[in-house]
């Protein structure tokens, strides 16, 4: 195991463990894009959520886990991109496994790359940092006054509606969820109709109703993506509840609970352009209008959609999600050969 350092961030309270992998010497992982990259690390058969082998998975064991992670940790190995036309690519990683998507890891990757003078940025103005994920191309576009980072915007790949309305037995209830892709698939459903509140107290149902959920939905043809298996299956449900609209739009308070019941301390990016595609659906947003979109942590992201003819892209609407992402610190972690608990443990 090689000495790994990191730097990290947290994007709304949701935290992000940064490793360049060619500078941490890790070996490359087999693939011509990020997305076979990311293919390759989960495995043949695998879901996002089995248990893997191999260097680099040991390495993402190591920082995920306790003693030097915890169950709520989540990062990135920066990679080669695609092509020219990215700055570099990045492969997200929870205590599961791996992911297509991440909102908040895009914005902390956008400040990153602005921080440490990998991307040329102005004292006063934006710069956009182009990034390759799994599920495609997808931009964090900095903001900076003052010669520092005060904001990033997250403009994601297309999101479209999967299926509304979907019947589905917990036992809390019965809910009707709603699916939607967004860079990963995710399942939408009104806390209330489950009893719920949306809430640190209430966390523990929720967290229930999540996994039931997620459970449920496993082959639900919702659920499928044309780009494939690796973008297709539910990766996160979110739990909202409405709360009074804001003069620029609705204003919406959720938790999500993604891979195998991990909260996510944020509004969740990704999932906020899920969001956003079923609102629009439903016609409660507009050109011009914003979705603020709050945590159980009482951070928020703010979130609208771009319209076509700007975002030059089809199958799908485009989208961006504000939020702000801040440095937390550096860590050099090791692997003593003589450590009984090797790369770690998950409570």
């Amino acid at each position: 195991m090689p000495t790994v350092r990191t730097e990290d961030y947290h994007t709304a309270g949701e935290p992000f463990r940064i490793v360049d992998a060619a500078a941490a010497g890790l070996p490359p992982v087999p693939g011509d894009t990020v997305a076979e990259r990311c293919a390759t690390a989960i495995g043949p058969g695998g879901s996002g959520t089995a248990p893997r082998r191999g260097a680099l998975d040991d390495v993402r064991r190591l920082l995920v886990q306790e003693p030097r992670g915890h169950a709520g940790m989540y990062g990135g190995f920066v990679v080669p991109p695609d092509d020219d036309g990215a700055h570099f690519g990045v492969l997200f990683w929870h205590k599961d496994g791996y992911s297509t998507a991440c909102g908040h890891g895009t914005m902390a990757l956008g400040a990153w790359a602005v921080d440490t003078g990998r991307v040329a940025a102005p004292a006063d103005g934006d710069v956009r940092v182009r990034i390759d994920v799994p599920s495609g191309r997808v931009g964090a576009t900095v903001h900076r006054s003052g010669g520092r980072t005060t904001g990033v915007t997250f403009r994601n790949v297309p999101a479209r509606v999967g299926a509304r309305k979907v019947p589905v037995a917990t036992t809390l209830g019965l809910a009707e969820v709603d699916i939607a892709h967004a860079g990963a698939c995710y399942a939408s459903v009104a806390a209330r109709d489950l009893g719920l509140e949306v809430s640190r107290a209430a966390l523990p149902g929720l967290l229930r109703a999540g996994r039931e959920i997620r459970a449920a939905l496993a082959t639900h043809p919702g659920t499928w993506h044309p780009g494939g298996p690796l973008l297709s299956g539910v990766y996160g449900v979110i739990l909202y509840e409405e709360l009074p609209d804001t003069p620029f739009g609705p204003h919406q308070r959720n938790v999500t609970v993604f891979a195998d019941g991990q909260i996510d301390r944020s509004p969740c990016g990704s999932g906020t352009s899920a969001r956003l595609a079923l609102l629009a659906e439903d016609g409660r947003l507009g050109a011009g209008e914003d979705l603020l979109h709050e945590s159980v942590a009482g951070t928020v992201f703010t979130g609208r959609l771009v319209p076509q003819d700007a975002a030059g892209a089809a199958g799908g609407l485009v989208t961006e999600v504000t939020g702000a992402a801040y440095r937390t610190g550096e860590h050099l972690f090791t692997l003593d050969p003589q450590d009984a608990l090797g790369a770690g443990f998950l409570l």
